[in-house]
């Protein structure tokens, strides 16, 4: 069965925000890349991504979104920096420990963009606030470990209508998709249920988190400025014991939930 690859236009602004010269200067060389140009560092300017959550596949998505110069960043992720964080999440400090988890992904990300919106929010996603944070997004990160705040990411995507990146990693491995509401499949129709085996803490190197982070980052920043070729129908997995990577196509469930 042959592939059914979206042909998405990148996200709608009403207006583009013009670069000032620092702007200019700081991102010159990725505006060198074709297809991209000045036009699509506006939209990145123009835009406003949530993250949920900051974690070690947030962060890298975070930073390198910030190094890229979004215009807004939305983060969601609850809870105080301990020592197990910090073998991956690069937003987290040694001298933060017992401090908030978002308050110092916003301190550390001023300081790589000082030009930088952000809207902190010191709580993890749920099907009761996801509307809330949801509300100023225009494209939506998903970086969670629980399936009951990747399932309320979800069906808030589709409700409000906007793309959703879905990243996840486990010990060596690493997955990432693009889910656009209405043309391909969600994550209710990849997973209708959580999966029974799946757990809070597991396995995880910095490395693999940094790897798929790079990646949905790019993705991100591909969905923006309608560049290259996007995941849509196709699930992206990753092996980094073997260094080998699979494209499976994804379908519809028409009988999905949402």
């Amino acid at each position: 069965m042959q592939q059914e690859i979206i042909d998405m236009p990148p996200l709608k602004h009403d207006t583009l925000s013009p670069l000032t010269p620092e702007e200019q200067a700081i991102y010159e060389w990725q505006m060198w890349t074709p297809g991209f140009g000045e036009p699509g560092q506006q939209k990145l300017k123009s835009t406003s991504v949530l993250i949920s959550r900051v974690g070690g596949l947030g962060s890298i998505v975070a930073y390198q979104l910030a190094a890229a110069g979004i215009g807004k960043l939305v983060l969601a992720h609850g809870g105080q920096i301990k020592p197990s964080d910090l073998n991956r999440q690069i937003l987290m400090t040694y001298e933060g420990l017992g401090r908030s988890r978002v308050a110092s992904a916003k301190e550390r990300l001023l300081q790589l963009n000082p030009r930088l919106d952000i809207q902190a929010f010191d709580e993890n996603i749920s099907s009761e606030n996801c509307t809330t944070i949801m509300a100023e997004a225009d494209l939506v990160i998903d970086c969670a470990p629980l399936f009951a705040e990747r399932f309320a990411m979800n069906d808030g995507a589709l409700a409000k209508g906007i793309p959703l990146i879905e990243c996840a990693m486990y010990e060596l491995e690493a997955q990432l998709t693009t889910i656009i509401p209405g043309q391909t499949p969600c994550l209710r129709c990849i997973y209708p249920e959580t999966p029974p085996l799946w757990k809070r803490e597991f396995p995880v190197f910095g490395a693999v988190s940094g790897t798929v982070g790079c990646m949905a980052a790019m993705e991100a920043i591909k969905l923006i400025s309608g560049l290259g070729t996007l995941l849509t129908n196709t699930l992206l997995t990753i092996d980094l014991r073997t260094m080998s990577t699979r494209k499976l196509q994804l379908n519809r469930n028409m009988q999905c939930a949402c």
